[in-house]
C-alpha cells in the first residue's frame, strides 16, 4: 500500500469497518463492487456481504451491527444497498451513489481511473 493510501485508509486496527457495495448487474454496479474491493485491498475496511443482511442471515447481521463504521456503496439512485441496511434496522451508516459522482448507468466504462475516483471518495466517507 503507497503512503497516501495509508494516510487516508489511517485507522486504529482495532475497529471494525465494513463496506457494502451493489453488485447489480448494471455497469455503475460493477463498478461500486470493483471500488469497495480496491478500497479493502488498501487496507480501509472489511468489504462483507449484502445477501447476507438481505438474508437476515443471524451472524451477519450481529456482525454488522457491532461494526464501528459501515459504508454503503450504491450503483444507482435505487439504492439496494442502502435499503437493506434500513430494512433489517441499520442505520449508523455513510452511504453514496456512484451517479453521484458523474458515472451514468449504462454508459459507464470499468476502467482503473472510474475504480481510484470511487474508491478515493468511499475512503473519505469511511475514516
Amino acid at each position: 500500500m503507497s503512503d497516501k493510501n495509508k494516510e487516508i485508509c489511517a485507522c486504529n486496527e482495532d475497529e471494525v469497518k465494513f463496506i457494502f457495495a451493489c453488485s447489480g448487474g448494471a455497469d455503475v454496479g460493477h463498478l461500486s463492487d470493483r471500488a469497495a474491493r480496491k478500497m479493502m485491498a488498501d487496507g480501509c475496511g472489511k468489504m462483507f456481504c449484502l445477501a447476507g443482511i438481505g438474508g437476515k442471515v443471524p451472524s451477519i447481521l450481529k456482525t454488522t451491527k457491532d461494526a464501528d463504521a459501515i459504508l454503503a456503496i450504491d450503483g444507482c439512485p435505487v439504492d439496494c444497498a442502502k435499503k437493506s441496511l434500513e430494512r433489517v434496522g441499520i442505520t449508523n451508516f455513510a452511504h453514496f451513489q456512484v451517479t453521484a459522482l458523474d458515472f451514468e448507468k449504462g454508459q459507464t466504462a470499468i476502467d482503473d481511473a472510474a475504480i481510484v475516483k470511487v474508491a478515493e471518495y468511499g475512503k473519505q466517507l469511511l475514516t
